[in-house]
């Protein structure tokens, strides 16, 4: 397929979110951030898509079928289990309030409001800030 130029070209590679994109200018940095969707990107003539495969590390397996638009390539990454740590002072809590009552309100989970509004009232009556 030919372009006009290199943004054209760019715009297409983000729809297609290829599995592998050749950034093959003199200047790749220089478009590097235009790239949204590629699963690995070689950059510069001297990096065809065989050093990723066979030398350079990255993982081949890499999002195919334009799934680069929202996943990424397999790593170690995806073998490491990982939790979520969160913790609110009742002032936070009381801040977010609006906010996790009107989002409840539109799930229509009225209980996770409850669980909030229960520790902002115990909060309240215990006269904790």
């Amino acid at each position: 397929m030919l372009t006009r130029d290199l943004t054209e070209a760019i715009e297409i590679a983000n729809r297609l979110a290829p599995e592998h994109l050749e950034l093959a200018v003199a200047d790749p940095f220089a478009w590097l951030s235009e790239v949204r969707h590629a699963g690995a990107i070689f950059l510069g003539a001297h990096t065809p898509e065989v050093v990723g495969d066979y030398l350079a590390g990255p993982n081949h397996v890499l999002p195919t079928g334009a799934t680069a638009r929202y996943a990424s390539g397999l790593s170690v990454e995806d073998f490491v289990k990982r939790s979520s740590l969160i913790q609110f002072s009742p002032r936070g809590l009381a801040a977010a309030w609006p906010h996790l009552a009107a989002l409840a309100a539109a799930e229509g989970l009225q209980g996770h409001a409850e669980a909030a509004r229960w520790r902002l009232d115990r909060a309240a009556r215990e006269g904790i800030d």
